[in-house]
Order: C-alpha cells, then structure tokens, then sequence
C-alpha cells in the first residue's frame, strides 16, 4: 500500500520568528514563547507528547523520560515505544500523565533547553513548571483524527518548528491525509442498506474495560463508514467520545460482526470482554459470536491515542466488512507499513504477540 501524494489539512499554527540562534512560536495555550531553535536536549511530558516527537524522527534529543517509559508492564501497545527501548534506561524526570518533578528535572545532565507539555489541565501547571525550573515549556494540544485533526497538525507543526524537523511533520501529516482519504475513497459509495452492522467493544477508557465500552464515533469506523449501530447522527461530542452500553442494548441491536479492543485482556481475566463474550448468557446468543464474525482489533487509547493503530486499524475493519474493496490488503503487513513510516520500525509482530495473537 502507497500513501505517497497526500495533501495536508486544517489551519496551519502562527509563522514561527527565528532570531539569531532562538524561534518564537505559538503553543497550545496562545502564548508566544521563545526558545533556543534546533535543541540538542529536551524532554516531553505528558499523554503522547514523546509520540509526536518520535513521528518527528528527533527521539534522540531527549534526556529523560515520565516514568510510563521506564515501566515494563506485560501489556505495551505503544509502537512509539517498542521501537525505541532505549527509553528505558533514560532519567526519570518524573510521573507519567503530565505529574512532573521540578527537583528531577533539575538535576538532569545535560539541563533540557526545551519542554514539550501536551495535556496543560493534567498533571504540573506548566505555567509552575516553568517558573521553577527557569525552562522553557512549549504546551501542545494532542488532538486526534476526528474533530480535532487541526490540533494534531499544529502540535507537529509547532513541535517541528522548534526541532527544525519542518519537512518531517508536513510528509507526516500527508502520510496522513492519504491514508484517510484512500479509506474513504475505498468505501464511499457503497449503500448503506448493503452494509454489515457492527459493535466495537473492551475500549479502554483510562483503564481497561469490558464489552460495554465503546466510542460511537470510533475512527477506524468513520474512515471506512462502517454501520455502527452506537452512532447516532447529531449526538453530543462528549456522548459521541465515549459511552458504557447496556447489555441489553447490544443484545438488542445484535450487530452481524463484532470487534474487540485488545486492550480489554488488561482486565481481571473475568472482567474482560472476550471472557464475556465466550461465557456471558447474553452476548453467547448473538449472531456474530455463534457466527465466529468476532474480531480482536489494536489497542486505540495507550497514553492517549495512537494514530498509526487507528489507522491500521481502518484498514482491518475495512479488510473485514468490505473484503472486495480491500483486496490486496494485508492489515499485518500495512499495520508494518504504518509503523515502519511513522515510529521507524514494524512492531505489528511485537504488539500482537503481547496480546496472545489475538490482534486482527
């Protein structure tokens, strides 16, 4: 699969200002911040801060991490960080979700020039962080591919602006865009009332969870218009985010093909949806289960999203409700693709193999 030619979209971030050895730029929180330009040495806290940095290819200028890369759970769907574990054995500047140490963090060698802050609202006020350890901090707004793909955009744009990676970030978000638009190109026009309805369950939601937890507007749906019967047009945004399902719901609606986030295996092996769906009464009855159209798909929320398995993704789910419009698609091989392009490395094999090879 090619995703050469794509164009990007959204708003672009304020033109930054260099000045001699140091560039202006506009973060998240509208402030125009000046910081040294092409920093040999920073760190990235918060949620998917270190992602976008690593999609920048400029991982090698960090000098510590939160300790979410120093741990080594059973579980790790992070492909940012499988392809670099030499994040493991960097400094800890403090927690993960943002909760940063101003005393670690001055006692680094080398000091960071720059920090990167996505998620301002969680975790240090970086406005404190700032002024406590006389560091620079670049806010970031994460974003995601739905509603707020601008955000995403800026924040690499931004973050690349400092970096000097500028080229980087436009061939990402190209990457990208082309990516989504041959997804929709695939399946735009096909009638509604030939679709298979489907139900996406086990989403992680700051944690793991069982069948009942979806996301009606789950992205690897909308990319490939997929029959969801949780979405509802004209929803609100947060009920459209996510959503805890009542059973009987599902049992009502009984969808021809089920998926399951493999993130749910975190779970208390009885809590998990794919226990429940082998031993749960109600959902044993459903047509997909009894039909074996139950399909194990990557984990989508790991340290906030993770863009290049919403992608994957799509095109598993695409692979599945419309095999005729896939063909030639190999969603391992793509997954690998997608990795390989975005992180550096194919780390499709690594990933499902932690999830005993239930993933596609």
């Amino acid at each position: 699969t090619s995703y050469a030619g794509g164009s990007a979209a959204g708003e672009s971030a304020a033109e930054p200002l260099q000045s001699g050895s140091r560039i202006t730029v506009v973060d998240g929180l509208g402030r125009q911040i000046t910081v040294p330009l092409e920093p040999q040495a920073v760190i990235c806290s918060g949620p998917g801060s270190l992602r976008l940095l690593t999609y920048l290819q400029a991982q090698n200028r960090v000098v510590a991490v939160d300790d979410m890369e120093g741990r080594r759970p059973r579980f790790d769907a992070r492909p940012y960080a499988l392809a670099n574990p030499q994040f493991a054995a960097l400094p800890l500047f403090g927690e993960f979700r943002g909760r940063d140490n101003p005393e670690l963090i001055a006692a680094l060698d080398p000091q960071p020039q720059v920090i990167f802050k996505t998620n301002a609202s969680m975790g240090t006020d970086p406005l404190e962080l700032e002024r406590k350890t006389g560091i620079p901090v670049v806010v970031l707004n994460y974003g995601d591919l739905s509603g707020y793909r601008d955000d995403f955009y800026t924040a690499l744009k931004t973050m690349a602006a400092v970096m000097g990676t500028e080229r980087r970030a436009e061939e990402v978000i190209a990457f990208f865009e082309a990516a989504i638009a041959d997804l929709a190109k695939r399946t735009a026009d096909i009638p509604q009332d030939s679709k298979k309805s489907c139900y996406i369950g086990g989403i992680a939601y700051r944690g793991p969870h069982g069948f009942q937890s979806t996301e009606p507007t789950y992205p690897p749906f909308m990319f490939v218009n997929a029959a969801n019967v949780a979405y509802t047009p004209g929803g609100s945004l947060a009920e459209m985010e996510h959503a805890d399902v009542a059973k009987e719901q599902i049992v009502a609606w009984d969808p021809d093909v089920l998926f399951v986030d493999v993130s749910t295996l975190q779970s208390d092996p009885r809590a998990s949806a794919v226990y429940e769906l082998q031993n749960d009464r109600a959902y044993t009855g459903l047509k997909a289960v009894r039909s074996g159209e139950v399909y194990g798909v990557l984990p989508y929320n790991w340290y906030t999203g993770n863009y290049g398995s919403i992608l994957a993704d799509a095109y598993f789910v695409g692979k599945v409700l419309y095999p005729e419009r896939f063909r030639g698609i190999d969603p391992a091989s793509t997954a690998d693709e997608i990795y390989g392009f975005l992180v550096g490395k194919a780390v499709f094999q690594q990933l499902n193999e932690a999830f005993q090879g239930m993933v596609f």
